[in-house]
């Protein structure tokens, strides 16, 4: 009766271990494919896309956004960045008159789609160092080099713009996209900002005492003219008071006659003869009635 019992417990004890085993390799197994299950998908994320390498070589073609399936063990999905970007370089160069220019540069920047798997392929993930910092730099000091330092204070956004189509001709054979380029900062040496200061002083100081002489013109003009206004005016008044004495004379010249004046005479006359004797009188009293009738009686 024991060895029946025992054979029977060795029996059950094969049995559970078989049933474990079993088991094992269900959830081995389950764990298996779900590894190549993982292994076969890939989700590209929203803004990017995938770079697929078939046993280390680089397809031309590349994942869109989304789920995709893949080779397990064999392929591998490098996933790129098409999302804009922000760059800010600090830039020194030198102007075309040879003034040092110090400036920070922003760059947004973007890698195209249809470009991923040539950036990835021919500079890796690190295209930024690679490719963009230099050419920044590069096209920086290209462009200033044109023109003198006060050209590049008159002319910045002119100057920006030149920047930016050098630097998209520069990167655009790679896949790197320019979107937005902004200098934030443009400086120059501290004695060229002396000597641009003192230059502004000198032009200020010389508009000044333009306008101080161009205002004591425009007085001492005034003045003249009020003189010669006044001149002209006395000068009328001459004339025209020469005029009316000149007219008065005429009119009185005209109205004389020797009985007016033999008139006047007598009214001036004193009545008393002169002392002195012989001659003509120095008045004649007779009047031509009298001398008539004197006549007539002889």
């Amino acid at each position: 009766m024991n060895s029946n019992m025992n054979s029977g417990k060795i029996f059950d004890v094969k049995t559970e271990g078989k049933k474990y085993k079993g088991i094992a390799i269900i959830i081995v197994a389950v764990l298996l494919i779900a590894i190549i299950l993982a292994a076969s998908v890939v989700i590209v994320p929203a803004g990017s896309t995938g770079v697929l390498i078939t046993m280390g070589k680089v397809s031309d073609n590349v994942y869109q956004e989304g789920l995709h399936f893949k080779v397990p063990f064999m392929q591998s999905v490098e996933i790129v960045s098409n999302k804009i970007q922000k760059q800010e370089v600090e830039a020194s160069a030198v102007s075309k008159d040879l003034q040092s220019i110090s400036s920070t540069i922003a760059v947004n920047y973007r890698v195209g789609f249809n470009s991923s798997a040539k950036i990835y392929k021919n500079i890796g993930r690190d295209y930024e160092s690679v490719v963009l910092l230099p050419a920044i730099q590069e096209s920086m000091k290209s462009v200033t080099a044109k023109y003198t330092a006060e050209e590049l204070i008159s002319y910045r956004s002119q100057v920006g713009q030149e920047i930016k189509e050098t630097l998209e001709n520069k990167v655009g054979e790679y896949g790197i996209i320019i979107d937005r380029f902004n200098m934030v900062n443009f400086e120059f040496s501290e004695e060229f900002n002396n000597a641009i200061e003192a230059k502004q002083v000198a032009e200020q100081n010389l508009i000044k005492t333009k306008t101080e002489q161009e205002q004591q013109i425009v007085i001492a003009e005034a003045q003249a003219k009020q003189k010669v206004i006044a001149a002209e005016a006395e000068a009328e008044a001459i004339t025209k008071k020469a005029q009316a004495q000149a007219d008065a004379n005429r009119l009185l010249s005209q109205s004389l006659s020797d009985t007016l004046v033999d008139y006047e005479k007598v009214q001036k006359w004193n009545g008393e003869l002169p002392m002195a004797t012989g001659g003509d009188p120095i008045i004649d009293m007779r009047s031509s009635g009298s001398a008539d009738s004197g006549s007539n009686g002889q």
